[in-house]
């Protein structure tokens, strides 16, 4: 519906403009290009999420379990401890009945048959202690190796999320230093949830309705790029906003959507064009005004933001083993 009320647009303007038809189907392709664009980026960013959570909730079942096999442990390690005092002090019961059988069998022999027979019951009993105390000590060596393996598991995630947490943090400071030069001209660089905000007024890129970057902007862009371009492990997201004024021009872009997807759009080309970042690693999208910082700035509001996130492969990988 939506590509439908696009090419509407496209065709309006076409014949109002008397736009040659060559220009007129690259321009509706342009249109069908960005917002498949769009709605795969959006899949993307959603899937990301989603294994974010799935890391999280996994995390947090295997500390429950940890926990869980402390409390089974050091309850086989209680009743254990009980079982051996008992077994000692049967044999030490054992060996008073066998003295006093032999006292008695020098003196009454029917006690003594009676005392015999106690005795024998005595050491059924005796040895099915020692069986039980047997099987219990094969499954505490097992809950302990299984602790063990757990722990060890726990301890090489949070390994693993504290290294990538450091990385993010010396990444931080790069970009940081990279771009001192531009703190007071419209820039910022933030960590918030493990991620990266490199944030950049529009002021800065763009001229008004423009999606040309400037000279000065496409400078702090490509400072951004030749840090970027040396790291490996990561997902960086361009996101472009407005603020809610309405765009009125008949050509493009037409809206603030269109606007903020292109913008994004340039300053991808930008990242790519002039560093050895590879590609893969970046998405370009467009949020137009429906995600501002301070209702009440329009300014701040006109924005490039530059999400930058560790890539969670490996830590996926060592959960699904």
């Amino acid at each position: 519906m939506k590509g439908s009320i696009i090419l509407f647009f496209i065709l309006s303007i076409a014949f109002t403009s008397c736009v040659p038809l060559k220009k007129f189907h690259d321009v509706s392709e342009k249109a069908r290009l960005c917002e498949e664009e769009l709605n795969a980026l959006k899949d993307k960013a959603i899937n990301n999420e989603n294994k974010a959570n799935e890391l999280e909730s996994q995390l947090g079942l295997i500390n429950k379990e940890a926990t869980q096999l402390r409390q089974d442990t050091t309850n086989l390690g209680e009743k254990f401890r009980l079982l051996k005092t008992q077994y000692q002090k049967m044999v030490d019961q054992n060996m008073m009945y066998e003295k006093k059988l032999e006292h008695d069998r020098q003196t009454v022999a029917k006690s003594a048959g009676s005392m015999q027979a106690d005795m024998d019951a005595k050491s059924i009993e005796l040895q099915r202690k020692q069986d039980e105390l047997k099987d219990l000590e094969e499954e505490l060596f097992q809950k302990q190796k299984l602790l063990e393996d757990r722990e060890k598991r726990v301890q090489e995630l949070e390994e693993m999320l504290q290294r990538k947490d450091e990385a993010v943090k010396l990444l931080k400071k790069k970009i940081a230093d990279a771009l001192l030069g531009y703190k007071n001209k419209g820039l910022s660089v933030e960590e918030r949830n493990g991620k990266i905000y490199v944030s950049l007024d529009a002021k800065l890129l763009f001229k008004t309705g423009s999606t040309q970057v400037e000279s000065e902007g496409k400078k702090a862009l490509i400072d951004l790029a030749k840090v970027l371009e040396k790291e490996k492990d990561m997902e960086i997201i361009v996101e472009g906003h407005t603020d809610t004024d309405k765009l009125t021009s008949p050509n493009h872009p037409k809206n603030n959507w269109e606007l903020s997807v292109l913008r994004a759009t340039s300053v991808v080309e930008i990242l790519t064009g002039n560093s050895t970042m590879n590609p893969g690693i970046l998405m370009a999208a467009g949020r137009s005004e429906f995600h501002p910082i301070d209702p009440n700035d329009k300014a701040k509001n006109r924005r490039i933001d530059i999400i930058i996130s560790p890539n969670l492969n490996a830590l996926f990988e060592l959960i699904s083993k």
